[in-house]
């Protein structure tokens, strides 16, 4: 694992967008694996400024988010799918038909899981994979104890993981219950992996992902078996003490 660290959030996100803006402009097709929550924020906010003033071409690009709610219709304005579109998709001009998510409003999530891990393959893989880390090492909503074996897949949210996400909703109550996920082992098979951390919220699971044991009670950890991962993380992210 390669790991850059930065003075802030602000600079951690700059850094991150030159990363992908350079693998787009660098290949005529390319797939990217997004994420969503606060941390990406920035990355997407500079891939706009950057479209806006240099006219980066999206066209080739297909995308695959990490996961969506179930039960949240496209349009609800906390759906991975309106997020994704309010802070990105909107204004750059990647083609529609390119954009993909899972469907958490399919009448068989079962079948939803495997249609997008087929969708995925026949696409040709991730090329790059973004991630953000929960404090309980979630990666996506892969929670403690998901199998490194898993693909995409329905997960039941832990209490932990819903209230770090209920500033987005009224209360807890709106919080959905359950999330459709890429899986550990779909997320593994991407050719890239680029994670992104800030804050002090966030040191605890940085030093168990760069110090710790491999371990299934902290998904996180999978990615030491990975060839292919860039970190970058801001100063505060590393005051657990982690020497780099």
């Amino acid at each position: 694992m390669e790991v850059i660290t930065v003075t802030d959030y602000n600079e951690m996100s700059i850094q991150a967008a030159e990363y992908i803006i350079s693998k787009v402009r660098s290949s005529n097709s390319i797939n990217l694996g997004l994420a969503t929550g606060g941390t990406p924020l920035g990355l997407y906010k500079y891939m706009v400024l950057d479209f806006q003033k240099n006219t980066t071409d999206y066209r080739h690009v297909i995308s695959f988010n990490l996961d969506e709610y179930v039960g949240l219709s496209e349009v609800y304005p906390n759906s991975y799918h309106y997020y994704m579109k309010e802070n990105l998709f909107n204004h750059i001009n990647i083609l529609d038909s390119n954009v993909h998510l899972p469907n958490g409003n399919g009448a068989s999530l079962q079948k939803e899981c495997a249609l997008y891990d087929k969708l995925i393959k026949e696409c040709g893989g991730i090329d790059v994979q973004v991630l953000g880390i929960g404090q309980n090492g979630h990666i996506g909503f892969n929670e403690p104890g998901t199998s490194f074996g898993t693909k995409t897949h329905v997960v039941k949210l832990t209490e932990s993981t819903r209230q770090a996400n209920k500033h987005n909703f009224d209360n807890l109550d709106e919080v959905p219950t359950h999330a459709i996920t890429m899986g550990i082992q779909s997320i593994m098979n991407s050719r890239e992996i680029l994670l992104l951390a800030s804050g002090t919220e966030k040191s605890t699971a940085i030093y168990k992902l760069l110090q710790g044991d491999l371990n299934e009670q902290f998904p996180a950890s999978v990615l030491q078996l990975h060839p292919n991962v860039t970190i970058i993380v801001d100063e505060q992210s590393l005051s657990s003490g982690i020497s780099i």
